[in-house]
């Protein structure tokens, strides 16, 4: 299968995350959530960065993809079959992306010393070819916060911007994007 696949960016190798990537990958999770976006760790939101190999290693129609340099992870980005959850997003959004035919990316997250050097948008990359080889995807959907520096502008050069719920206070201050599928 193409998620089987490595390749270069710099000194760095993008590939499926194996086994032994899952405690340098759950590190890069929780280190976002606490030094870049300031909540820590919520079981509501965040139990996949606790139970990795579960929700991403062994589920056919999930994935984990990870950078690595010298054995260390560096950045992540991850597939689930999930749609967009309604709280905290708008139920139209929710309704658009349902699960199950949805491919939501998740924990695009590069360490702030690995950053500028083109791995989310490899990772990114890698996820949409999975995705395209993966049976029963209609769409790739994602939400941002773009407060964490960098991520808009980022979203904005590989994706199509669908909803910017910053403006109502209903909702979860995200920005919510789509990405078509590689055919």
């Amino acid at each position: 299968m193409q998620h089987n696949l490595e390749h270069r960016v710099g000194d760095y190798i993008v590939r499926a995350a194996r086994t032994a990537d899952v405690n340098g990958a759950r590190k890069v999770m929780l280190d976002t959530f606490y030094k870049e976006f300031g909540h820590g760790y919520d079981s509501k939101w965040h139990a996949d960065v606790i139970n990795i190999e579960h929700t991403y290693l062994r589920h056919p129609r999930h994935a984990l993809f990870v950078a690595v340099q010298n054995n260390e992870v560096a950045a992540t980005t991850a597939v689930r079959a999930n749609g967009p959850s309604s709280p905290p997003h708008p139920r139209w959004i929710a309704d658009r992306y349902p699960s199950g035919e949805t491919a939501q990316l998740f924990r695009v997250y590069v360490d702030r010393a690995h950053r500028r050097h083109g791995l989310a948008r490899a990772l990114v990359s890698m996820a949409c070819d999975f995705v395209a080889a993966t049976d029963g995807y209609s769409a790739i959907y994602l939400h941002t916060n773009p407060a964490v520096e960098g991520a808009e502008p980022f979203w904005r050069a590989v994706a199509k911007q669908i909803h910017d719920a910053r403006e109502d206070p209903r909702y979860s201050p995200t920005i919510h994007f789509e990405i078509p599928i590689p055919r």
